[in-house]
């Protein structure tokens, strides 16, 4: 079931909402890729980086506490124990939070980069 708040909201303008919730929160680099056409099932990924791994769950705990507020309570969350890398699914937005050196290993931005067009290969029949 769905509220009011959830009906008026589209996945852009929440997307958009969570990356000022993240820059408000002083996070780092933060990168949002639309995944709409790809097949991937989310239509937004959200990367962003904090300093430390208490910076990074402190920016999960304040992204949920932003969803909360817009009665958006079904996130799956991974990682937060942790810290280095921490994972929030609310279904149509993925959003992926680091620590600087964990960031830069997986660099999963470079998997959602878009490939340059190359020139058809010409079979031999």
């Amino acid at each position: 079931m769905t509220t009011d708040t959830q009906k008026d909201l589209t996945m852009e303008a929440l997307k958009d909402i969570l990356v000022d919730t993240l820059d408000m929160s002083k996070a780092v680099d933060i990168h949002s890729i639309d995944l709409k056409g790809t097949g991937f099932p989310a239509d937004y990924m959200i990367v962003a980086s904090g300093t430390s791994g208490r910076q990074v769950v402190g920016l999960a705990h304040k992204v949920i506490e932003k969803l909360a507020s817009l009665d958006i309570r079904k996130v799956k969350k991974e990682g937060i124990s942790a810290g280095d890398w921490v994972v929030l699914d609310i279904g149509d937005i993925i959003i992926h939070l680091f620590k600087p050196e964990v960031r830069v290993f997986y660099n999963i931005e470079k998997m959602w980069e878009t490939e340059p067009e190359t020139e058809p290969l010409t079979t031999i029949a």
